[in-house]
């Protein structure tokens, strides 16, 4: 089992990639609490360790070269945040047949009364994500955004 704070940053990337997702092209606000849930700063202002965990991850998203943002507001969003391509063409990519035999069986099992158009979109990264954010399978969030992010890596 993975570090709970592994476990938090997997979900807290996967929540906001489906955001973006669902508004790109769009530019959207990205706030840390519609990801992470409330928080209240303590009385010097200050953020919890959970809030703060969220902001880094987002922040990472960005460094890593898979959202563009222009600025943040505050410590509490990205303003105008959208995918970059590289993100865009890995979450419509179809997952590895492994991951999908893995999350999806359900699909595979009925796979051949499906239209090709039907297979083709149940087998990409961000419907799986949604799939497993709508679980709330913890184990299997990992597989997929370790898949996302670690697929090309793997394969040198």
């Amino acid at each position: 089992m993975a570090d709970i704070h592994i476990e938090e940053f997997y979900k807290d990337t996967a929540i906001a990639l489906v955001q973006l997702y669902n508004a790109f092209p769009r530019r959207v606000n990205l706030f840390v609490e519609d990801i992470a849930g409330p928080d209240e700063p303590d009385e010097f202002g200050l953020h919890s360790r959970r809030h703060m965990a969220c902001f880094g991850s987002l922040l990472w998203l960005e460094e890593e070269g898979l959202l563009r943002y222009v600025d943040t507001i505050r410590q509490e969003a990205l303003d105008q945040a959208v995918l970059t391509q590289q993100a865009f063409s890995r979450l419509s990519a179809p997952a590895s047949p492994t991951l999908i035999a893995s999350i999806e069986p359900e699909v595979i099992a009925h796979g051949d009364s499906l239209p090709p158009s039907v297979r083709a979109d149940l087998a990409t990264h961000i419907h799986i994500i949604r799939e497993t954010l709508r679980m709330g399978h913890s184990a299997r969030l990992s597989n997929v955004m370790q898949e996302i992010f670690f697929r090309d890596s793997l394969r040198h």
